[in-house]
């Protein structure tokens, strides 16, 4: 059996991760596999569990971890034989089912990714060997193409490996579940005799171990005989040792299959970097399958046989592949490639930095999560040091200042992988233009939900629902989301008013008083035309709120701050990403404070939208009143003015 590869055999560092070695599970439906990597590159104590010896994976993980004495882990990536989707994990070839937020909680890990056992696979790939794999057929890799991969197991995995800007990018599929394709008589009398089990017969149910029970049952039919009723591993070692013929040719037809599979594989994806073949079945083949139907099927394209011919494909001889590529997926999340995660690196060169700069460190060690959503004069002042020390010690970091140090410190600490933001060119279609737009959007709405401070979003709630009056100051687009805030806040039973006029917001400042709030927006945080109004809230007593990036001068001057950190690149261009961005913290205050105010302000929302559905009767002048329009008692002391709509 060769060795495990390292995910860099020629830089595999020896001494081990500081915060203690890395959990890392290779779950199939079948039995789940753990490890622990305790440097870059060294992964040991391997164990193979079977899953239906234990009620959920948390019990196995505990189980294993029991057995190596419960190292001290913090970080954990798992790869599972299932779709990752969210929060919820539901096995398709097992009955495990978990909450990944709940799994890690329980074993008080710093990060715990789930990624498709597949995606790790193909992750592994660019760090094979040539003595990890052994080809099949000819045909030379082109360097920097697409790779393909294919795995038979307890079901079939389809997978590939996208070049981009020197890494790669795992392509996450489904494609096992396609529906199976027969290539000659034989295959179609299978899959006619299979019809009568199944509607639809994916290429799962015959290209992997389960698959070839079945086959061997098909062909039994088929010849009109009555076959044992055979394990995958004794069908594979009768058919090895050629002492049933029935099983020989069940063996045979699953390798033709598999080359089906693997062409249409090849032809969709473009594999001009190879193709793989993992998975737990063709392995124990051995010499076999080289020398079975497996390469002409995959050759045999037609029009395209040519162009098969000059791609090369491999089988994955690696024991524990997957292992290697779900810790360069943990390495990379954490620190990108093989650099030291965040908080690793502080505690490593924590010997080397001044007094100052160690009381740092040392709060962020202590409450990392904490750190990652305080502004920077709460974190100066929890630290005892000055600010500037903390943007020298984030510098000292690597890291260009502190809202640089917050994102790299955010992926170590929530195990969250971020939606990738993709820069918009000159020259894109418009179709390229939507789906950027959209992936950054989304891309930056998930910072502002990773990022948010809990105990600050209380208390803006709490704030805002006990005031008396509230203001909102913005201008251009902040404006435009001061008027949505102040619309919501009103029609919740609070007096409110927005004002996008510099000098009307320093008037209507200067009338506040304590109990009232002010809740100040913009997208830049830098004061210019708002610093007076601030000023003169500030002088009023009144309670300021700001909507801002965290490090700006608007949050420096405010009691609360909810950050929304985004730089629209372009100052020429009109501000998009950041103003859905504040309307998204608006929203988040306005759904708090409904629910605050639920009970006794109820019956007041009933009525004011009866009375704006069913509005009867034009005023005198024969125009209509808008829904600004409000009665005298609705307690609402301080509103915008009444608009009239003509007919």
């Amino acid at each position: 059996m060769s060795s495990i590869p390292t995910i860099n055999p020629h830089d595999a560092q020896t001494n081990e991760y500081l915060d203690g070695p890395r959990l890392l599970a290779d779950v199939g439906g079948t039995f789940a596999r753990f490890a622990l990597e305790r440097s870059p590159g060294k992964i040991d104590a391997i164990r193979v569990l079977r899953c239906s010896e234990f009620a959920e994976f948390a019990d196995a993980a505990a189980s294993y971890l029991a057995e190596c004495g419960n190292p001290p882990v913090r970080h954990a990536a798992i790869d599972i034989a299932n779709p990752v989707q969210g929060d919820e994990v539901r096995m398709t070839n097992h009955n495990w089912a978990f909450s990944i937020e709940a799994t890690r909680r329980r074993f008080n890990l710093d990060t715990l990714l789930v990624v498709n056992d597949f995606t790790a696979l193909a992750m592994s790939l660019p760090h094979l060997e040539q003595s990890h794999c052994r080809q099949i057929g000819g045909g030379k890799a082109r360097p920097g193409g697409v790779i393909g991969l294919v795995g038979a197991g307890t079901g079939l995995g389809v997978g590939g490996l996208i070049p981009s800007e020197g890494r790669w990018i795992a392509l996450g599929s489904e494609g096992g579940h396609v529906s199976f394709s027969p290539m000659d008589e034989r295959e179609i009398a299978i899959l006619q005799y299979c019809w009568k089990k199944h509607p639809h017969l994916s290429a799962e149910r015959l290209v992997s171990g389960p698959g070839i029970e079945l086959i061997h049952e098909a062909l039994a039919a088929n010849h009109g005989v009555k076959a044992e009723k055979l394990g995958t591993p004794e069908i594979v070692q009768r058919a090895l040792s050629a002492s049933d013929a029935l099983c020989v040719e069940a063996v045979e037809t699953f390798c033709a299959m598999l080359g089906t599979v693997a062409s249409n594989v090849a032809l969709t994806l473009g594999t001009i970097g190879g193709i793989y073949i993992g998975g737990g079945v063709v392995p124990r083949l051995g010499e076999y399958f080289a020398r079975s139907p497996f390469r002409a099927r995959f050759e045999n394209k037609g029009r395209f046989t040519d162009y098969m011919t000059h791609m090369p494909t491999y089988v994955i001889t690696a024991p524990y592949p997957s292992f290697v590529g779900v810790a360069a997926i943990l390495a990379e999340h954490l620190g990108g490639g093989n650099a030291v995660p965040i908080l690793e690196r502080i505690r490593k060169t924590m010997p080397q930095l001044s007094p100052a700069e160690q009381k740092v460190a040392s709060l962020i060690l202590a409450h990392p999560r904490s750190v990652m959503n305080d502004p920077i004069s709460d974190i100066a002042r929890r630290a005892e040091v000055s600010q500037p020390t903390v943007i020298r010690f984030c510098r000292t970091m690597g890291c260009q200042g502190l809202a640089d140090f917050k994102l790299k410190l955010a992926s170590g600490v929530t195990g969250t992988v971020p939606v990738a933001h993709s820069q918009v060119h000159v020259g894109d279609s418009s179709l390229d233009v939507g789906v950027k737009v959209v992936d950054n959007t989304v891309s930056a709405m998930l910072e502002v939900r990773d990022s948010l401070n809990s105990e600050v979003l209380a208390r803006a709630i709490d704030v805002l629902s006990q005031a008396s009056k509230v203001d909102f100051y913005g201008f251009g687009s902040c404006g435009l989301v001061a008027e949505d805030a102040q619309q919501k806040l009103f029609r919740l039973g609070i007096p409110a008013a927005a004002y996008t006029d510099p000098q009307l917001q320093e008037q209507a400042a200067a009338m506040l008083k304590p109990g009232d709030v002010a809740v100040v927006i913009s997208n830049t945080g830098r004061l210019r035309h708002l610093a007076s109004a601030v000023d003169a809230a500030a002088s009023s007593g009144a309670t300021i709120i700001a909507l801002a990036p965290g490090n700006s001068q608007l949050a420096k001057r405010a009691h609360l701050t909810l950050a929304a950190e985004h730089d629209e690149g372009n100052p020429s261009h009109i501000p998009m990403i950041s103003r859905i961005l504040l309307l998204l913290l608006v929203d988040m205050l306005a759904v708090g404070v409904s629910l605050k105010r639920s009970s006794p302000f109820a019956e007041l929302q009933r009525q004011a939208k009866r009375g704006i559905l069913t509005h009867s009767g034009p005023p005198p002048s024969g125009i209509a009143p808008s829904d600004n329009e409000q009665d005298a008692d609705s307690g609402a002391a301080h509103v915008a003015p009444v608009i009239y709509h003509t007919k």
